[in-house]
């Protein structure tokens, strides 16, 4: 007797292959469903040249047609067998058509009924007619978004647990470790539970703004902002830390009165993030440069830093929530990797974009563009 008793509705095999086997009784109902109605179409189509074909050959036949009776006419037969072989060929057609239209169509209506069971693996052949070769692209492409929206969600849902988590386990290691007398109540240890419950809160503050710009729900204040004067706030901001890694953080806008609508505050966020994440990276003794140049289209930022770069296959990612080209995921390295999704949410809720070029061991340029 096998140790291991086999049990069919928890083996992983069997369920898969119920699945198999409900999908493909589904395919068969929806071929037979579809090819009745093919059949039933040129069977009501061929009703009436029938009944019109035995009327035409039995009048033939009692000489309505001709001026003597010939009751052993063969063309009464012809006459007679012309609606059978219209039968015949229209089912030809039939079976042509069904495998032309219907056979694709079945292949949809079993994708979709998979789709709606959660298997975004399904994908429907592109072959027939252009207009189901062109309904077999876009249902792909559907399902190619469903399948890459579901894995962000699966993606973000373990990088926030993964965020929370460390925090989280500093926090209790202490507080119980003050419970215990393992450690006194001192302000250095009281602050080091105090930054780590702003890291908590910072990540928190990213996560719903980031929601909200991306449900086109994040309020903003739009007003005419003087882009000579927001650098200028920026450099300051960062000038302490700027000085403290040795580098040159310069201002460069080609016209002190150039303007663009838009949110203030929102656009300071962006800058910081962008400046922010410049600094963590940017060796000594370079620079770190911020311009501002007008079109009669939009207003151009640029920030470019001279640090070590960002590899090529990271770039296409850089913008995505929680990456980050450190797959060390340190946060004191890296931060929490919202910074750059936020700045492309906040710019593209203002009309604008955000682009980056990158090259190794040269450095970084992101270039951002705002209606004017």
């Amino acid at each position: 007797m096998c140790p291991y008793p086999y049990k069919p509705s928890k083996d992983k095999r069997w369920e898969k292959w119920q699945r198999f086997s409900h999908r493909r009784i589904g395919r068969d109902h929806k071929n037979r469903f579809l090819w009745m109605r093919f059949v039933g179409f040129f069977f009501f189509l061929s009703i009436p040249l029938l009944a019109v074909g035995g009327f035409v050959g039995a009048m033939y036949r009692a000489g309505i047609f001709t001026p003597e009776r010939r009751p052993h006419s063969p063309m009464g037969i012809l006459f007679c067998s012309v609606p059978f072989l219209t039968i015949a060929l229209l089912s030809f057609i039939g079976s042509r058509a069904f495998r032309r239209l219907g056979t694709p169509l079945a292949n949809v209506m079993n994708a979709a009924d998979a789709v709606a069971e959660g298997d975004l693996s399904v994908r429907v052949p592109e072959r027939g007619p252009s207009e189901f070769r062109r309904l077999s692209e876009s249902f792909n492409r559907m399902v190619d978004e469903l399948a890459s929206a579901d894995q962000q969600r699966r993606n973000m849902t373990a990088d926030v647990a993964h965020e929370l988590r460390t925090p989280i386990h500093i926090l209790r290691g202490n507080l119980e470790g003050l419970l215990d007398g393992v450690y006194e109540a001192t302000p250095e240890q009281i602050g080091s539970m105090l930054e780590e419950i702003r890291l908590l809160s910072r990540l928190v503050d990213d996560l719903q703004t980031i929601s909200l710009a991306e449900a086109g729900q994040l309020p903003l204040n739009f007003e005419q902002v003087n882009i000579a004067e927001l650098l200028a706030d920026v450099q300051t901001s960062f000038s302490g830390q700027a000085e403290e890694k040795g580098v040159d953080l310069t201002v460069n806008v080609d016209d002190a009165d150039l303007t663009v609508n838009a949110d203030a505050g929102r656009l300071d966020q962006v800058l910081g993030n962008l400046v922010g994440n410049g600094l963590r990276y940017a060796p000594a003794e370079t620079c770190l440069c911020l311009q501002a140049e007008s079109s009669p289209e939009h207003v151009r930022l640029r920030i470019r830093d001279e640090g070590q770069g960002i590899p090529p296959e990271d770039i296409p990612f850089i913008f995505d929530r929680f990456y980050r080209a450190d797959k060390s995921r340190a946060r004191k390295e890296g931060g929490s990797g919202l910074g750059l999704a936020i700045a492309k949410q906040l710019i593209q809720l203002h009309g604008g974009t955000i682009k980056v070029e990158s090259e190794l061991e040269k450095g970084t340029t992101f270039t951002i563009d705002l209606p004017r």
